[in-house]
């Protein structure tokens, strides 16, 4: 088969920038391409609620806020097995029962965290209640989490596997397994919100029931391709499943709780901004919701970036490769920014295209909305570079097995200088809502630099791991 001479995913021989580079960007477009997928999976679920009507569309949007952090956090707490297996690859080519060990012990801490999820999503009504929502929408948004709290699980454990066959130079198997999962959402959101091919018409139940369906065929997907691929296959991921390996599981554990902690604390930095927002004025939060939109979609590419700079540096890490590993952190940090850069100037210099992907600029009803939008847009082109920078520094630093410090610096910059600014010039101004965005703004300065001040003394911190280097 044409698999066992494929290249190889983490070449030895990379000498050079070049190498390095061109190694790194044919791990990263898979994975940007697949995050880009994964935003419009989400889309398709709003296009189709939105049509039951604003309060059902209110009571989605509530459940998968509760719902979406938890599973990113989760994702983020099992994301540093991609860490582990390209330590064991670098160190050791052949590393089978090693790389299987971080696997098996990544997805049972996908079961036992999606079962903590789903826990939470049981008591949602609650949850809702609790912060302030009116008891109606809190009820739907409570009978919308029960149903779609099934999907934990299994994407959490597709999580995982995304990241075995990433760091094992298959990081395209992510870009197509997304794709079919946004044609069974497709599929199963026109089945069952209106009662299509046979289909009962549920509603907004319907819409849950179509993204616990998506999970399932994604995991699937996972486990065929894994099984299909011969060099996948050799590892044999699935075997002694039952079989605890109880320091590796630990492991997992110390190094995954900073980056839960880092998304959960920028998770709620924005949160904060929106009820900023909402307190300055209903266009000014329209206005941040849509251009908040066009951030997070040009995002997807420097985060998928910066997992392929978790790999990059973490297979050199493990080969001992001092020098290896500054050309991989440093190709990614150059190439992260200079994407940044391009959408940096298409938001100062054509912000009503951008914004024509998710609302009609022209039309009369969205004048004040649109206005403020672009104000922001002008604020998030500084944010952008800044953003692009730390997410790909941070995705180095998790390669050298870094995270409680970037925690710390995630956690201070977002909620010091971050939320501070955003209160100061947002309510003690004339900024108001443009206050709130410099802000955000001034939070990712901050953990951008000293996550990439941190990056450039690694040696001196000892954090690559030199006193054992390969001479």
């Amino acid at each position: 088969m044409t698999h066992d001479h494929a290249p190889e995913p983490l070449p030895l021989g990379s000498d050079g920038w070049r190498d390095e580079i061109a190694a790194t960007f044919r791990l990263a477009w898979p994975l940007a391409l697949a995050n880009l997928l994964q935003m419009l999976v989400h889309a398709v679920d709003v296009v189709f609620v939105a049509r039951l009507g604003e309060r059902e569309l209110a009571a989605s949007a509530l459940g998968i806020a509760l719902f979406g952090l938890l599973l990113w956090a989760f994702s983020g707490l099992t994301g540093m097995v991609a860490a582990l297996i390209a330590e064991e690859l670098g160190r050791r080519r052949h590393a089978v029962r090693e790389v299987r060990r971080s696997v098996r012990m990544g997805l049972w801490l996908a079961v036992l965290t999606g079962l903590v999820g789903m826990a939470l999503c049981w008591q949602g009504e609650q949850i809702m209640l609790a912060t302030g929502q009116e008891p109606e929408l809190a009820r739907r948004a409570g009978d919308f989490l029960r149903i779609i709290m099934w999907a934990m699980v299994p994407m959490i454990a597709s999580a995982v596997l995304r990241n075995f066959v990433s760091a094992l130079g298959r990081p395209v198997f992510a870009t197509a397994i997304t794709g079919v999962a946004l044609a069974a959402s497709l599929l199963g959101n026109y089945a069952f919100v209106f009662g299509n091919l046979g289909a009962p018409a549920l509603g907004l139940e319907g819409s849950a029931l179509a993204s616990v369906l998506t999970a399932l065929v994604q995991l699937a997907s996972y486990v065929v391709a894994i099984l299909w691929d011969r060099r996948l296959r050799r590892y044999r991921i699935f075997g002694n499943w039952w079989r605890p390996e109880w320091d590796r599981f630990r492991e997992l554990v110390r190094l995954g709780t900073p980056v839960m902690v880092i998304i959960i604390a920028e998770a709620g930095l924005f949160s904060a901004a929106a009820l900023l927002m909402g307190n300055i004025g209903a266009s000014e939060l329209a206005g941040h919701t849509v251009a908040l939109q066009v951030a997070s979609l040009a995002f997807q590419i420097p985060f998928g970036v910066g997992q392929a700079a978790t790999i990059r540096v973490g297979y050199h890490y493990g080969a001992g490769n001092v020098g290896a590993i500054a050309r991989a952190g440093w190709a990614g940090i150059v190439m992260g920014a200079s994407f940044m850069c391009l959408t940096a100037a298409l938001m100062i210099l054509a912000p009503t295209l951008l914004l024509r992907i998710y609302v009609d600029p022209a039309a009369p009803e969205n004048a004040a909305m649109v206005g403020f939008a672009v104000q922001y847009m002008v604020v998030a082109a500084a944010f952008q570079l800044f953003d692009g920078v730390q997410a790909v520094a941070a995705g180095a630093l998790r390669g050298l097995q870094d995270t409680r410090v970037p925690m710390l610096i995630a956690v201070f910059s977002y909620w010091v200088p971050g939320l501070g600014t955003s209160l100061w010039l947002g309510f003690h101004t004339p900024l108001e809502g443009t206050g709130v965005w410099i802000g955000l703004a001034t939070g990712l300065v901050f953990s951008a630099f000293l996550l990439t001040w941190r990056w450039s003394r690694r040696d001196r911190l000892a954090l690559t791991g030199a006193h054992r280097a390969v001479q």
